[in-house]
């Protein structure tokens, strides 16, 4: 049966998924960014974004030695293996609040964002689905975030769905019951403020186990799923 998952969710030692006062100038808030400096140094991350020439140059990874060898290569491999579509918070689309206005917002990714399928986007304000090139379409949703869900797994066509940010889009898919898998990677800095990531989340509620637990030169990954899916 397909899955909604959350992967490469990035956190601070204090529990922080994104700094204080974000907006345009810090779309992850102050100091946000060194949540994501881990990922940005794998080939995974950027075959994924089309960065290719950033990637590291020593014939492997951060770590050294091969890719294969490297934990966070593998996370962020995996988080889009099996991926057909996408659900995420208006947030992470773009930092515009209120209505679209003009609706000129395209998103943070450019003409050609690194989905390259479905992407369905959580808002309470109507907006015209936005076709970009390589084949992700922006769909943006009024009804909630079961009829989110509901779109992506049948634009998913049985492939499973990923569940992207920000914090407050997780936490109502945990709250819900409805998170399938969520992969945290611990990063060793303390933001001191911003949004938390288990914020008002009951575990029980939530129904996640821890089923792995490794770590890099980086990061310290932890992979939660429903007991049996692990």
């Amino acid at each position: 049966m397909p899955k909604l998952r959350a992967h490469s969710i990035a956190v601070s030692l204090d529990g922080y998924m994104a700094g204080p006062d974000q907006g345009p100038d810090h779309p992850l808030g102050v100091g946000g960014e060194a949540l994501h400096g881990w990922a940005f140094a794998t080939r995974a991350f950027q075959a994924q974004s089309g960065a290719g020439a950033a990637a590291p140059t020593d014939g492997g990874s951060p770590d050294g030695g091969s890719p294969d060898d490297n934990p966070d290569e593998r996370f962020i491999a995996r988080g889009v293996a099996g991926i057909g579509a996408t659900v995420m918070g208006r947030n992470m689309f773009g930092p515009v609040r209120g209505g679209w206005g003009t609706g000129d917002w395209r998103g943070w990714w450019g003409e050609d964002p690194p989905y390259h399928h479905p992407v369905f986007v959580l808002t309470h304000h109507p907006r015209p689905p936005l076709p970009m090139a390589g084949g992700t379409t922006f769909h943006f949703v009024t009804d909630g975030i079961q009829a989110a869900l509901a779109r992506a797994f049948d634009a998913a066509g049985g492939l499973d769905v990923r569940l992207g940010g920000g914090a407050s889009t997780i936490q109502q898919y945990l709250r819900a019951g409805l998170l399938d898998e969520l992969h945290v990677a611990v990063v060793p800095v303390l933001l001191g403020g911003g949004q938390r990531l288990f914020d008002q989340v009951d575990p029980a509620a939530a129904g996640l186990t821890c089923v792995e637990f490794t770590g890099s030169a980086s990061v310290a990954h932890v992979r939660l799923a429903r007991t049996g899916t692990g």
